[in-house]
């Protein structure tokens, strides 16, 4: 009982700061518009963010916007993320945050980026802690891992300048294996970051956080067939591949069949999840492991030269010819053949997020 009614004034004194904030936007702001629509989008009531103070916050943050206006609104959301102990107002604020990087594209990344240069980091919720309650324990561990991901998504854009809304083309960027294999490893590690948003403990049951998780897993398919892509045309090289390369795009090729495990995993929970109900997801499939003995041979004795030789392996390797596996089978193209979009979610904030 007691602690029930703490947890009830914790949260009333949210909304009451909430209403507080509001009142002293209207007195002392030049932007009173865009700091309101922050606070209302990211205010302590455990339901969806309201499409029109999401709306106002897009069209503030738009490429078409002088780029002091989108610097001052990512400003009020840093602020809002920095100061507050809410696990409520932390994840709204971060959903906030993945739909500009979403909607609004790479120009708003990109001011990001800008904006965190010579700063600390603006989504680093390393130390973030909601300690009302058991269940905003683990509320706050999603929370956190969900701050890492997308802190990686930008640190992938800023490295490689990619977005993950869209599949990368590897032939149109005609790289050489060098750089891919020095492209490839960010894409991994952002995978890496992705599969860590496997929700545990209360928060598999949170509705909020089931709605910031579909959002994430929407992005898995893009990724990780981009990632497939390129180790395909890694792979049809291999076997004329000098030994350290070799030796490198066979360790992006093992990574990429542990990943696609953990995705398959993740494909599973989410089927049981609301959001993922009767949904078809993209198959994974793994690759024979004839083919990767073949690779971990050829490793053995690998030619040592700079220069990749311009013939195929010669016959005294006597290595069989193996066609470069397809990892990831897409019957439906897509992770979700009614893939929800963010747009479309129909919030009330009339109606509670329902707890585990």
């Amino acid at each position: 009982m007691a602690a029930n009614t703490q947890q009830s004034l914790r949260k009333a004194l949210g909304v009451l700061k909430d209403s507080t904030k509001v009142g002293l936007v209207n007195l002392n702001s030049d932007k009173k518009w865009l700091d309101i629509a922050i606070v209302k989008a990211t205010n302590h009531e455990e339901v969806l963010p309201k499409e029109k103070h999401i709306k106002t916050i897009l069209d503030a943050v738009s490429s078409s916007k002088p780029r002091a206006d989108v610097a001052y609104c990512i400003q009020g959301l840093a602020k809002r993320l920095a100061k507050t102990r809410n696990w409520t107002v932390a994840l709204k604020t971060l959903i906030v945050i993945h739909r500009s990087l979403r909607e609004v594209g790479p120009t708003f990344c990109q001011e990001l980026i800008n904006y965190s240069q010579g700063k600390a980091l603006t989504l680093n919720l390393s130390h973030f802690s909601d300690d009302s309650s058991p269940v905003a324990w683990d509320y706050s561990a999603w929370v956190r891992t969900y701050a890492l991901y997308l802190e990686e998504r930008v640190e992938c854009y800023r490295i490689l300048k990619y977005d993950i809304i869209e599949k990368m083309c590897w032939k149109d960027k005609r790289l050489d294996v060098p750089e891919m294999l020095e492209q490839l490893p960010p894409l991994q590690q952002l995978l890496f970051r992705l599969l860590a948003c496997k929700p545990e403990g209360a928060a598999s049951s949170n509705s909020l956080i089931h709605h910031a998780l579909s959002i994430v897993v929407g992005e898995s398919v893009n990724l990780y067939v981009t990632i497939t892509d390129g180790i395909n045309i890694l792979v049809e090289k291999y076997f004329v591949m000098p030994g350290h390369y070799a030796i490198r795009t066979l360790e992006i090729y093992k990574k990429a069949g542990n990943q696609a495990d953990s995705l398959s995993e993740l494909f599973e929970i989410c089927r049981g999840l609301e959001f993922g109900r009767g949904e078809k997801y993209v198959k994974i499939e793994q690759t024979p492991a004839s083919f990767l003995s073949a690779m971990e041979d050829y490793v053995k004795d690998a030619p040592t030269s700079l220069m990749f030789q311009s013939t195929a392996v010669s016959a005294d390797r006597c290595i069989p010819p193996v066609e470069a596996p397809q990892v990831v089978a897409t019957p439906e193209a897509n992770l979700l053949t009614k893939k929800q979009d963010t747009h479309d979610v129909k919030e009330n904030s009339d109606q509670s997020v329902a707890k585990p």
